[in-house]
């Protein structure tokens, strides 16, 4: 099984090279499954036993099913679907002294900047364009070896060469073309999606290594792939919503975009998405002010985005007594601070699910002097407070444009969140809950 799943997540992996791209592949997962496309310009009638999604921005996504008999609140998980990398400027092409073109652009997130160094590289995202009276827009995949950004030769700069600090508008500019002029990139973006270049408005272009998703090790034991976070807990937690029975509580499903520059966003985990298809939800299915709250009280958020294995060239950088390792399961994500939102309560509900799907499950917390980073869990909850657990899975080279994860893991997100969306909590006090 865990074979079978890594090849349907590669695959998945290979044809998001954008965010918006990883949404229209899910997209198309739930079009395949039966889910009803809602849009959020119309009125919506939901039915029992009906499943349906809806997309912001063509770049975050939500997906819930209506149980045929409603008798919880809502089972819900996050994850996103960008990762760190460069955007292009809207005039992004420019020539340089010595007549060569290359491509300004800016860093989106916070990439490890060498890996993007000496290897082959693409654009893609969507264009906006002229379409009579209508503004449209249209994904874009260069589907070729198109850039690569030149590191400096040790000879000529050896602080550079021993880890030298890189300047984003000096180092990261990839190059284009020696032959063509700088205003060639925007007939490439017309030839490619089939439109005059007077109709282009204006785009949102990244780069993204040509490498493919592959296992490697002695047995195949790890993937090795660009965007593992946060697409990897994004493909399973959909594909586990996909599979999951019916509970009687909502299961709901968002991959958010913009967490890997905070989120804060129209189609962003800090926006009112959630709260505005929950509203919509509860007021199709007719609940009271009442019942709403009520509903909400019985509801949980798990915040599914990868999380540090143990480095093993510097195991120092790990606490001594929390060292995730691939293939070892789940990592509850923990901080004192609340970077992770996850507390004791939520904790245990989760390992409760995991015990239930025969899933390990690990823990994971910075080591105390290092600040570590944060994820959706506590800018979910500012805006539906829930209890919300921080989970992922180990991965080593955590943005960088080539990650390494482990092969078993996977299976593991898909059956523990299966059990997951086919569970639902009844709240008996503030500290006691029931799962069934």
């Amino acid at each position: 099984m865990s074979g079978e799943i890594c090849n349907h997540l590669m695959k998945f992996l290979d044809e998001s090279h954008s965010m918006f791209h990883a949404i229209a592949y899910l997209a198309r997962m739930l079009d395949d499954s039966g889910f009803i496309r809602l849009e959020e310009g119309k009125s919506w009638k939901l039915l029992p036993g009906k499943k349906y999604y809806t997309v912001r921005g063509a770049s975050s996504l939500i997906a819930f099913a209506i149980p045929e008999n409603r008798r919880g609140g809502f089972m819900m998980a996050s994850a996103h679907c960008d990762s760190p990398t460069y955007k292009l400027r809207q005039n992004a092409a420019s020539v340089s002294t010595d007549g060569l073109a290359r491509l300004s652009v800016e860093k989106y997130g916070g990439a490890i900047e060498r890996s993007w160094l000496d290897r082959p590289l693409s654009i893609a995202g969507r264009v906006l364009y002229e379409d009579g009276r209508k503004v449209s827009a249209r994904l874009i995949d260069i589907d070729r070896d198109l850039l690569v950004i030149p590191s400096v030769a040790p000879h000529l700069s050896k602080d550079l060469s021993k880890g030298g600090e890189l300047k984003a508008h000096v180092d990261m500019l990839p190059l284009f073309s020696q032959e063509r002029s700088a205003g060639e990139l925007n007939s490439i973006i017309a030839e490619t999606i089939g439109i005059p270049v007077q109709q282009i408005l204006a785009t949102d272009l990244f780069l993204y290594a040509r490498m493919p998703s592959t296992m490697i090790g002695l047995n195949h034991e790890f993937i090795a792939s660009p965007r593992l976070d946060d697409l990897e807990c994004a493909w399973c937690c959909l594909k586990a919503l996909i599979e999951a029975q019916d509970s009687g509580a909502v299961p709901v499903m968002c991959v958010f975009n913009n967490e890997e520059v905070g989120s804060g966003t129209a189609q962003g985990a800090d926006s009112t998405f959630l709260c505005d298809v929950l509203e919509r939800l509860c007021s199709s299915l007719e609940l009271s002010s009442e019942e709403r709250y009520a509903a909400i009280a019985e509801s949980y958020m798990v915040s599914a985005d990868n999380a540090h294995a143990v480095h093993p060239a510097h195991p120092e950088l790990s606490d001594a007594n929390e060292q995730p390792q691939m293939n070892k399961g789940i990592v509850i994500k923990y901080n004192a601070a609340q970077k992770y939102a996850t507390d004791g309560f939520s904790a245990a509900v989760f390992i409760s699910i995991c015990k239930r799907a025969g899933v390990p499950v690990q823990s994971y917390s910075n080591r105390a002097d290092l600040p570590g980073g944060s994820t959706l869990g506590h800018i979910s909850i500012a805006h539906v407070s829930v209890p919300t657990v921080d989970i992922g899975l180990a991965q080593l080279a955590m943005h960088s444009c080539y990650e390494i994860a482990g092969a078993e893991d996977p299976a593991y997100l898909v059956a523990a969140m299966k059990e997951y969306f086919s569970s639902r909590l009844l709240r008996i006090s503030d500290e006691i809950t029931e799962i069934e």
